[in-house]
């Protein structure tokens, strides 16, 4: 049995409403979930802590049915990113609140000890208004995990730090939930919370779940161009011309792609290539071994943080490259030049088959990725 089990969960607000919501997590699971702004997503974790009432649907925790208990019966820990410090505590006081159904003799001792594990615990004796962004995020996180919750519920807990303090937060947070087993579940807008902590990852969107799996699994193999988009993916629709022992040959517009996936002749096929795993070059390679060579011209370049997007078009299909500005440099190309995209096979992944007597069903709404 999993440790958290939720079941069509549906959450009725006025106008909105959270439909359907199934997943599981085992024990020591990290779930990070995406998705844009008002998808429902804090409406979720909320329902989970008891703060919404499901209108349909069970949440399990731990085997007990829980859907319907108090929220202080719950056991679970939440972090909000404005992080709710009591003003007027101590960064102590602040800490063994998160205790104060649960104290013992050993408070103290497990006070210092939490804020030991995050590197607050010179702090001890400051207020709040006194603390930086990052040491106020660690004192709430502090506050949540010293009662050793269930289950840590966490909402954009990052999205107020600076790159470093995140880079920083990151880390101690990692350590500290490993070394308690924690099972959590966290709202991001930043895709690299995902790559840091995740072994499972949600997409939400307009109330629903879109897709739950394993974060690789989610990443590769996008199951609609919405997802796509933001998780940093190309999308594109081809028909399979050969199968063969060693993978498939796919045409994409004229062009044909070799996957190592399995699929039949004649299949229309949707296929999921991650940006970061094509790479550029001026000049056709004299050997690439495992990889698609596909003549490309060259669209916008952006800049992407440390990394450049490139637009690319391949006899009218698009494809995005996210190179570093290293390879931007050497390539010493601009819009509407050729070039070559080379595309590992292991990376041409197939995420939907349709036979031909099928009429596939395509979402036609598309997001510029985040």
């Amino acid at each position: 049995m999993s440790f958290l089990e939720v079941s069509d969960l549906h959450v009725r607000l006025a106008e909105f409403q959270l439909a359907g919501v199934s997943l599981s997590l085992d024990r020591g699971d990290y779930l990070t979930i995406i998705g844009p702004t008002g998808a429902g997503k804090t409406i979720f974790i909320e329902a989970l802590v008891g703060f919404w009432q499901p209108d349909q649907g069970r949440v399990s925790l731990d085997g007990r049915d829980i859907t319907h208990e108090l929220p202080e019966h719950r056991h679970i820990g939440i972090v909000y990113q404005d992080y709710a410090l009591m003003p007027h505590m101590t960064v102590f006081r602040n800490i063994a609140y998160g205790l104060k159904k649960h104290k013992g003799p050993d408070l103290e001792d497990n006070v210092r000890q939490m804020a030991a594990s995050l590197h607050i615990d010179h702090l001890l004796h400051r207020k709040p208004a006194t603390l930086s962004g990052g040491e106020q995020q660690r004192v709430a996180l502090a506050r949540a995990l010293v009662a050793e919750p269930r289950l840590l519920l966490m909402d954009e807990p990052f999205s107020a730090l600076d790159r470093q303090t995140r880079r920083e937060a990151r880390v101690l947070l990692k350590n500290a939930v490993r070394e308690r087993g924690t099972t959590v579940v966290h709202i991001t807008h930043d895709l690299d919370d995902a790559w840091a902590f995740a072994d499972k990852l949600a997409v939400f969107k307009g109330g629903r779940m879109l897709q739950f799996g394993s974060l690789h699994d989610v990443l590769a193999r996008p199951r609609s161009q919405f997802i796509a988009d933001f998780v940093g993916a190309c999308l594109i629709r081809g028909t399979v011309v050969s199968a063969a022992e060693d993978g498939v040959q796919i045409d994409i517009g004229g062009v044909h792609l070799a996957s190592l996936d399995v699929a039949a002749p004649g299949d229309a096929v949707d296929v999921a290539i991650r940006h970061e795993t094509i790479s550029l070059q001026k000049e056709r390679p004299v050997s690439a071994s495992g990889f698609n060579v596909v003549p490309a011209v060259l669209g916008q370049v952006m800049p992407e943080g440390p990394a450049f997007l490139v637009d690319m078009h391949v006899n009218g299909t698009g494809l995005q490259a996210l190179v570093s500005h290293d390879t931007v440099q050497r390539l010493q190309s601009r819009e509407g030049d050729p070039m070559y995209a080379l595309i590992p096979k292991q990376h041409v992944k197939i995420v939907a088959a349709h036979h031909p007597s099928q009429q596939p069903v395509q979402e036609k709404t598309r997001v510029h990725r985040k």
